[in-house]
């Protein structure tokens, strides 16, 4: 089978305003033609994010609140509703239940219930969502707060079991899968058992190793490469893949 080439790799969440040059990492990304979704982890950093994103064909910004940063940052719920309207894009939002912000849990359940009700009422936006050690609770408030065709959902290296990942395909979230996922036995069965039109790539630079150097952009390839390892494809099929489900997850 011959497949269309293209030079188009997606890296649907990183963090381009956590790198030393903020302005450089997205002109690199333009440059590379990488179509990338920037979250932010805070309201307040949407603003830069989306000024210097609106200005290129490859990167959107994302208007996040960090579940990690709830303890500290709720009251910013009421900037995140201010700039909702601006954007298609929402993320880094969701739940985090690892012992660390375990503390916090009930107001994060608080502040996503509200994300996911705006989002709703809102209409049409794509949501790059944060699910650590929570998943069925993360899957529970979407299902509940998010009515069918509302809006999308793309799980963010998902940690969930097979039978959540199942759950969350019939949903019909999508699921962004970075290299370091590939690394772990558990988590690439997983991979392996997700509807192929419903996957993307992500680096969730600068978070995960050796994707970098030089404080320049994580590289995406290797996410995509080690999909073409699991999957016995070539690269090139991939490509065409990732490119389709990018298609169907924004038309």
């Amino acid at each position: 089978m011959t497949y269309r080439r293209t030079a188009q790799l997606v890296d649907f969440h990183c963090h381009l305003d956590l790198y030393p040059d903020h302005a450089a990492a997205v002109a690199q990304r333009e440059r590379e033609c990488v179509f990338t979704l920037t979250v932010t982890t805070t309201p307040k950093a949407f603003p830069r994010n989306k000024e210097l994103a609106d200005r290129t064909h490859y990167v959107r910004a994302a208007l996040g609140l960090h579940p990690q940063l709830v303890a500290d940052r709720a009251q910013e719920l009421l900037i995140w509703k201010e700039y909702l309207p601006s954007t298609r894009y929402v993320g880094e939002v969701g739940l985090d239940a690892g012992r660390r912000f375990y503390s916090s849990f009930e107001q994060q359940k608080s502040v996503f219930a509200e994300v996911l009700s705006a989002c709703a009422i809102a209409g049409d936006k794509i949501i790059s969502v944060h699910s650590v050690r929570c998943a069925k609770v993360v899957l529970d408030m979407i299902e509940a707060k998010l009515p069918v065709g509302s809006s999308r959902v793309v799980l963010h290296w998902f940690t969930g079991s097979a039978a959540e990942a199942r759950r969350a395909a019939e949903m019909g979230c999508f699921f962004s899968i970075n290299a370091e996922m590939l690394r772990n036995e558990r988590s690439a069965r997983l991979v392996h058992s997700l509807p192929k039109g419903r996957i993307l790539t992500e680096t969730d630079g600068p978070f995960t190793r050796g994707e970098t150097s030089g404080g320049a952009p994580a590289d995406v390839k290797p996410a995509r490469d080690g999909l073409a390892k699991l999957f016995s494809w070539e690269h090139e099929e991939v490509d065409v893949c990732l490119n389709e489900n990018l298609r169907a997850l924004l038309s």
